[in-house]
C-alpha cells in the first residue's frame, strides 16, 4: 500500500511538474514574441492620427507641413534553422501571403508548417489603413527585432517593435489610459451649467443619464473667462442630441480645459456630466523637494505640466496645437531625463519628427528645428547609450543632413530660403542672412553626425568633423564683437549687424564654444545687461538659465525661477504656460496670435524647472554615454537643503545635500563628486581629492552609499 501511495504522489508530482513546463513555455512563447513593423511607420501613422486632431473655433485645423505616409507594403525575412518541424501561428495586420525558401506556401489559415533544416522565411503584407505588422509565435520562431524588413526597394532593416506582444494588442488599437473624474465645483443657471476641474486636465467629457431631443453646446477653457466668453474660446463643440432612452454619452474627441461652460436647448436632460482622464501611465522616477515650499511647488506643477504634453508624443501644448514641434520636443526629451527617463517615447517623438525620403523642407518648415531634432539624437545617446537606435536612425540623420549642408551659402553658413520660416523665438529681432544663432545650432548638429558616424563606423565622420570645425571657426571669426564683447546677432549681404542678443551667446555658452575669458564677458555684458532684448517666453528662458547654471549662478538662477514660475502660480496657473510677461494683467495674460484666448496655458517648454534643478542643482550629469560614466555637483544656490532623485539607465541616484552634508546612493557606473568645501571634507569609506580654490572631487564606486561632511 506505501508503495502505491508513494507511486502515486510521484506520478502527480509528475504531472504537475509536467503542467508548469509547458506553462512556462506558452507563457515565454507569448512574452518573447512581439509585433514588429518597418522602423518609423508605426510612429509616422501615428503621428498623423494625433495631428489631425486640432480644432479651432469649430474648425478642422491640420498641420501647415507635409504629413508622410507609412509603407503600404513590406515583407518580412527571418533565416532560420530547424532541428524538427514547426508549426508557426501567423497574425498580421493586413492581408499577407508566406513563402519559404521562395515557394508560396498557399493554405492561408493563419498557421504555417516550416520544415526540419535550414530555410528563407518570407511574410509579405499589404496594409492601406494602418502600419503592415505581423506577429509569429512558434516553438523557437518568434517575431522580434531581428527580423528584416523591406520596403520592396532593395533594402533591408530590422524591424522594430514596442510594447504589443499578444494577438489582441494590435499596434493599431493603440489608446491611452483614461480613468474618471468628477468636477471639483459646478455652478448651474437654466439651461447652463459652469464646471470646474480644478487643475488644468485632458480627456472626455461624459454625460450620465442623457436623454431628449436638442442642442448642447460646449465650450471648453483653459481659464474661467475663456469657458465664458462663448465664440471667442479657442475650442467649443455642438452636440445634436436626439435619444429618446436614457444612457450615458462621451464625446468623440478628447480636449484640454479647466473649466467647461454647457449650454442647452430642447427637451434634454441628464443627471450630472463628468469626464474620463485621459493620460500616458508615466512612471514618475525622477524627484526633487528642498528647504523652499515655493520652488516644490513648482517643480510640482512642472512635472505635471510635462506629464499633460508627455502623451503618445511629446506634443507642444495640448488646447491649441496638439502637434509635433521639434523645438518643443527637444526640450521635453532633456525633462523627461530627469523625470520618466522613458526611451520609448522619445524615440517615437524623433521618428514622427523627422518622417520619410526625400527630404524637400526642413523639420517643421522651420530651419532651427531641423537642427533641434539633430541635437536630440546626440543628448538621447549620451543619456542612454542606446546605440541600436543610433543605428536604425542613422541613414534619415544623413539624408536631412544632406539637405542642410545643400541650403549653405558660399560661405558654408546657412541662411533661411524663401520657403523657410527662420523662428528662434517670439521676438522682434531680424532673421534674414546669416544668423549667429543659426550656425551654432547647425555646428552642434555636424558634431551629433561626426559622432554617430564615428560610433557606426561610417567613413563620412572626417568630414562632418572637418565641417564642424571650420564653421567653429568662422563663428567667432565673423561674429565675436571685441568691444561689446559678445556674438552679434547677424550679417546679411557681407555687412554686420551689430546687434546683440541673448540666443546665439547663450547657445554659445551652454556648449562651451568660447574662451574661459569671452564666458565671464558674456556673462556680464549679455546675460546680466538689462539693455539687452530680454526673453519671455519660458521656451527661451529653458537656455538662458541654463547658461547661467553653467557657469555657476545658481543663485541667480533660483531667484529668476522663483520670479517667473512663481509669477505664473500667484496668477493662479495650475500648469505652465507658453508665455509669460509679468508687465500684463488679467486677461491680457490670455491673449496670443491675435486671439483674446489663443496662448497655450500649458505648453511642454513651461516645465524647465525639471531639468534645472535636477542637472544643475543636484548636478547630476551623464559624462559617458548612458551613464557609464557620470558627474555629480551639487549646487544649493541659495537653498538650505535639497534631495531628489535622478533616474539612469540602471536605477535611481538618490541625493542628499544641505550646507553641511552630502548623502549619495549610487547605481551602476562610476561617478564623480565634485563638490566646494571651505574646510577639509570627511568621508568614512572615500578617498578625498583635493583640487584647486577649495574644490574636492570623491570617486564614487558602483551601487554604494556615502556621507560627505563638509563646510
Amino acid at each position: 500500500m506505501a508503495f502505491f501511495i508513494i507511486r502515486e504522489l510521484s506520478m502527480r508530482k509528475i504531472v504537475l511538474l509536467l503542467f508548469v513546463i509547458l506553462f512556462q513555455m506558452s507563457t515565454a512563447r507569448s512574452q518573447d514574441a512581439s509585433w514588429i513593423w518597418f522602423p518609423g511607420d508605426f510612429e509616422i501613422w501615428l503621428s498623423n492620427k494625433i495631428q489631425v486632431l486640432r480644432i479651432e473655433k469649430g474648425e478642422f485645423y491640420p498641420p501647415f507641413w507635409r504629413l508622410d505616409s507609412h509603407a503600404q507594403l513590406v515583407s518580412f525575412t527571418k533565416d532560420v534553422d530547424l532541428k524538427c518541424p514547426e508549426i508557426i501561428d501567423i497574425y498580421a495586420e493586413g492581408q499577407y501571403n508566406v513563402r519559404v525558401d521562395g515557394v508560396l506556401m498557399y493554405e492561408n489559415t493563419g498557421k504555417v508548417t516550416i520544415p526540419a533544416g535550414k530555410h528563407q522565411l518570407k511574410i509579405s503584407v499589404y496594409n492601406p489603413v494602418s502600419p503592415p505588422s505581423i506577429l509569429i509565435e512558434g516553438e523557437t520562431i518568434i517575431s522580434n527585432t531581428t527580423w528584416s524588413v523591406s520596403r520592396h526597394d532593395q533594402k533591408n532593416v530590422n524591424a522594430d517593435s514596442w510594447v504589443f506582444n499578444t494577438p489582441n494588442n494590435k499596434p493599431s488599437d493603440y489608446r491611452l489610459a483614461t480613468k474618471a473624474q468628477e468636477s471639483k465645483k459646478t455652478t448651474q443657471q437654466g439651461k447652463t451649467l459652469l464646471m470646474d476641474f480644478g487643475r488644468e486636465t485632458f480627456g472626455y467629457l461624459k454625460f450620465h443619464n442623457l436623454k431628449g431631443t436638442g442642442r448642447i453646446k460646449t465650450i471648453y477653457g483653459e481659464s474661467k473667462e475663456e469657458a465664458l466668453s462663448n465664440d471667442q474660446s479657442e475650442t467649443w463643440e455642438i452636440l445634436n442630441i436626439s435619444q429618446n432612452e436614457t444612457a450615458d454619452y462621451t464625446a468623440e474627441y478628447s480636449r484640454a480645459f479647466r473649466y467647461i461652460h454647457l449650454s442647452w436647448d430642447g427637451d434634454i436632460s441628464f443627471d450630472n456630466v463628468s469626464m474620463l482622464y485621459e493620460y500616458n501611465p508615466l512612471e514618475y522616477k525622477g524627484y526633487f523637494e528642498c528647504s523652499d515650499d515655493e520652488l516644490n511647488k513648482i517643480w510640482n506643477v512642472s512635472a505635471y505640466t510635462l506629464h499633460l504634453t508627455s502623451r503618445e508624443f511629446f506634443l507642444d501644448g495640448i488646447k491649441r496645437d496638439r502637434w509635433l514641434w521639434s523645438g518643443d520636443a527637444y526640450q521635453s526629451y532633456l525633462m523627461n531625463y530627469y523625470l520618466f527617463f522613458d526611451n520609448p517615447l522619445v524615440k517615437r517623438t524623433t521618428w514622427a519628427l523627422r518622417g520619410n525620403d526625400p527630404v524637400t523642407t526642413h523639420v517643421n518648415t522651420i530651419m532651427d528645428y531641423s537642427f533641434y531634432w539633430f541635437m536630440g539624437i546626440y543628448d538621447y545617446f549620451l543619456y542612454t547609450g542606446d546605440k541600436e537606435f543610433l543605428q536604425q536612425i542613422y541613414p534619415k540623420m544623413v539624408t536631412l543632413m544632406d539637405f542642410c549642408i545643400s541650403r549653405r551659402n558660399m560661405n558654408g553658413m546657412v541662411e533661411g530660403f524663401h520657403d523657410d520660416w527662420v523662428f528662434i523665438d517670439w521676438a522682434p529681432i531680424p532673421k534674414e542672412g546669416e544668423i549667429s544663432f543659426e550656425q551654432i545650432l547647425f555646428c552642434r548638429s555636424l558634431e551629433t553626425m561626426t559622432l554617430c558616424a564615428t560610433l557606426l563606423h561610417d567613413k563620412r565622420a572626417s568630414e562632418y568633423q572637418d565641417m564642424s570645425d571650420q564653421l567653429r571657426k568662422k563663428i567667432l571669426d565673423v561674429f565675436w564683437d571685441d568691444d561689446q564683447k559678445a556674438l552679434v546677432h547677424s550679417r546679411l549681404d557681407g555687412v554686420i549687424n551689430p546687434l546683440v542678443t541673448k540666443y546665439a551667446n547663450m547657445f554659445a555658452v551652454i556648449f562651451d564654444y568660447l574662451t574661459p575669458r569671452q564666458k565671464e564677458n558674456v556673462k556680464e555684458h549679455v546675460l546680466l545687461n538689462d539693455k539687452i532684448l530680454k526673453i519671455t517666453t519660458p521656451y527661451m528662458r529653458f537656455y538662458e538659465l541654463e547658461a547661467m547654471c553653467s557657469i555657476k549662478q545658481q543663485k541667480y538662477v533660483l531667484q529668476e525661477i522663483k520670479d517667473y514660475w512663481g509669477g505664473m502660480l500667484r496668477l493662479g496657473a495650475s500648469s505652465f504656460w507658453e508665455t509669460y510677461d509679468p508687465r500684463e494683467s488679467g486677461a491680457e495674460h490670455y491673449a496670443m496670435y491675435d486671439h483674446p484666448f489663443g496662448k497655450s496655458l500649458c505648453h511642454a517648454w513651461g516645465a524647465s524647472p525639471i531639468y534645472l534643478l535636477g542637472k544643475y542643482y543636484l548636478g547630476v550629469r551623464p559624462s559617458v554615454a548612458g551613464y557609464e560614466e557620470y558627474v555629480i555637483e551639487p549646487e544649493l544656490g541659495g537653498l538650505e537643503w535639497m534631495r531628489g532623485e535622478v533616474p539612469t539607465p540602471s536605477g535611481n541616484i538618490s541625493l542628499f545635500v544641505s550646507q553641511n552634508t552630502i548623502k549619495i546612493s549610487t547605481v551602476d557606473g562610476n561617478g564623480l563628486l565634485r563638490f566646494r568645501s571651505s574646510l577639509q571634507p570627511i568621508c568614512k569609506n572615500a578617498h578625498i581629492t583635493t583640487k584647486t580654490n577649495g574644490i574636492y572631487e570623491i570617486a564614487l564606486h558602483p551601487n554604494s552609499t556615502y556621507e560627505i561632511i563638509y563646510s
